[in-house]
């Protein structure tokens, strides 16, 4: 049974690997490295974790977790439709560009990239992890559609594929060739897929109101 005491202690060891892992990718996290930054020794770390795997599998776990509160959540508590997905692209910028929790970019992007031909639980999860995440992109895509914000004719699969590419894209521009001017590119990519995706003025009824509208007209 674990305690108070214990639980907290495995919070800041996950916290301070995380970082870690930031910034020397999930494969450069080790036991060792993790037991010296946090103060302890190798046998209390394995008390924690049991080994190197769990350990890696728990910091992406937290990694996810963290952009799920940062990022996703807020961002649905936003209106449906395109207020929605501004949101989402806003906060994972802010997300990405917090150097205190990502002293070395995205973890599980580096991880897409770093497990992308190694079979198992790690990449499994992280896999996984990214769909999720598009096919949140796609709903809220969906649900603008619904709105009137988007074309109804719009793919929505496509318009997933090209925001994250996007996000992607600036990852690499900003992290490895220190491009200046990565984020004034992916917001103008990011501004130019919400403009070739909006519904026309004369098409931007939301479906909701139409309905009402043509239940009014039957009244009459």
């Amino acid at each position: 049974m674990q305690t108070a005491k214990s639980v907290n202690t495995k919070e800041l060891i996950l916290d301070t690997a995380v970082k870690i892992a930031s910034r020397d990718g999930i494969g450069g996290l080790t036991i060792g490295e993790l037991a010296k930054a946090v103060g302890m020794s190798k046998s209390g770390l394995f008390a924690h974790f049991g080994g190197k795997d769990q350990l890696q599998l728990d910091v992406l776990k937290l990694a996810t977790d963290k952009f799920v509160d940062v990022v996703m959540r807020p961002a649905f508590e936003a209106p449906r439709g395109e207020p929605r997905i501004k949101a989402m692209f806003k906060n994972w910028l802010e997300h990405l560009n917090d150097h205190s929790e990502l002293p070395g970019g995205s973890i599980l992007i580096a991880a897409s990239i770093e497990l992308d031909d190694r079979p198992g639980v790690l990449r499994d999860f992280a896999a996984q992890a990214q769909k999720d995440l598009i096919k949140n992109i796609e709903k809220a895509a969906k649900l603008a559609i619904e709105e009137g914000h988007f074309r109804s004719d719009l793919d929505v699969e496509q318009f997933a594929w090209s925001m994250y590419s996007f996000v992607l894209g600036y990852h690499h521009f900003k992290r490895l060739l220190q491009d200046p001017k990565a984020e004034l590119h992916l917001k103008r990519s990011f501004n130019g897929l919400l403009a070739i995706s909006r519904a026309s003025e004369n098409s931007a009824t939301p479906k909701s109101s139409s309905r009402k509208q043509m239940k009014k007209k039957k009244k009459i």
